[in-house]
Order: C-alpha cells, then structure tokens, then sequence
C-alpha cells in the first residue's frame, strides 16, 4: 500500500466535501477508515469509490434521505479497490490521485506530534482503568522517540510500526480494566450503529469494523489520544 500517512484525511475532505458539509465524521466513519486502512485499501480507490456512491445517489430521481455515514460508500470502495487491482498491470499513473505522502511529516514536525501526546498522556487521569502504569510509560517512550527522531531522523514506517505496538498494549490494557457492564454497553451500541451496514459488508469486515470501533469508543472514555501517524 502507498504510504499515505495523510490517507485519514483526505477520506475525511472528500466525503465532507462531496456530502456538502454538515455533520462531522462519528465514530463508526473514523472506524471504518481504519478497516480500509488495515485492510491494506489504496487511498486512490477510497476516493473513487466515495465519487462513485455519492455520483449513484445524486442520479437517483427522489431523495428521501440524505447520506449520514461513511459507510454508506463501502460497497463502492470495495468494488473500487477490486477494479484497481484488476487494472494495475499496465495502469498509468496519471489517473492517480496526488499524493502528499511525507509533506509535512519533517522529523522535528513528528517530534512535536510525538511531545504532544506525551503531554496529553500526561494529563489523563486512567486509574479508573487500571492503566495508570503504562500511560505513564507510553508517555515516557514517546518523549524518547522525539528525541531520538530530533537527533537521528528514521523511517516513517519503523516508527509508524512501534506506535502501533504502544497503542496495541493500551488497548489491551483497556478492555482487561474497564467492567463487564460497560464493555456490553459499548459493543451493544456498536452493534446498533452497525445494523444498517451489515447487509453491505462481509462477516470478516464487519467483525474487524466492531473491534476498530470499540478500541475508538475506548479511548473516547479515557480521553486517550491515537498514537499513529496517520492521526497527525
């Protein structure tokens, strides 16, 4: 997959733009994104395929209801991604979206993003989760990072894969410290939110879309910031 470290939020401009503002990307979008993110999906075929649900709906002679969730667009990103792999042999480069991959991810611009989240770690009360311990040590290896980063400049991808290593233990860490009681409530308001899409996704993607969407909703209780890149 190209290394979009912005692949986050150009999802985001396209859609609002095309859905012509209004409310903002819910839990379950930002969850989504992050399927297609794992599921190794180029950016360019997200984008097409958003284009491609939002160009079937605008043809449709009435409208009843308007397009309230990202997900409305992921069948068409799935067919998308599916034609692209088809095309790729021989494929020009042209019809490619413009990619800014590494354009603002300079070494002390990552440090900051590192620091800041250090910081924020910092500020987050999680003994109510049993995590304070390893907030504090996420913080402190982030601090390290930056200034590793500051004084050797390293591949994007080998720090993108230690974040996720960091996230991985605190979502770990989450779900063994928060109750029973809550984790149901979560996971019951993800399988509301996710009733209407069901019909539209396969069993693995919906199974991988409730467990991005509880980690989100997770991390939301806990006022805990996203430590990937792709978050900048």
């Amino acid at each position: 997959m190209e290394n979009y470290f912005n692949y986050f939020t150009e999802i985001e401009e396209r859609y609002l733009q095309r859905r012509g503002g209004g409310l903002l990307l819910s839990t379950l979008d930002w969850a989504l994104i992050e399927t297609w993110k794992d599921a190794g999906i180029p950016l360019a075929a997200v984008l097409r395929g958003i284009d491609e649900a939002f160009d079937r709906y605008d043809q449709r002679p009435t409208k009843t209801k308007k397009i309230n969730s990202l997900a409305y667009c992921s069948q068409a990103v799935l067919v998308a991604a599916e034609d692209m792999k088809e095309a790729a042999v021989g494929a020009s480069t042209d019809a490619q979206p413009k990619s800014r991959a590494g354009e603002g991810f300079e070494p002390e611009v990552v440090a900051r993003y590192l620091q800041r989240n250090a910081e924020l770690l910092n500020d987050v009360n999680a003994s109510e989760a049993g995590t304070s311990a390893l907030v504090r040590e996420t913080a402190a290896t982030l601090r390290r990072l930056a200034e590793e980063l500051t004084a050797t400049p390293k591949r994007l991808e080998d720090l993108e894969r230690r974040l996720t290593v960091l996230e991985e233990k605190l979502f770990a860490a989450l779900l063994t410290g928060t109750s029973d009681e809550e984790m149901l409530a979560i996971r019951a308001q993800a399988d509301r939110d996710l009733a209407p899409y069901r019909s539209k996704m396969s069993g693995p993607q919906i199974e991988q879309l409730h467990k991005q969407y509880t980690n989100k909703r997770l991390l939301e209780k806990y006022r805990l910031p996203r430590l990937s890149l792709f978050y900048m």
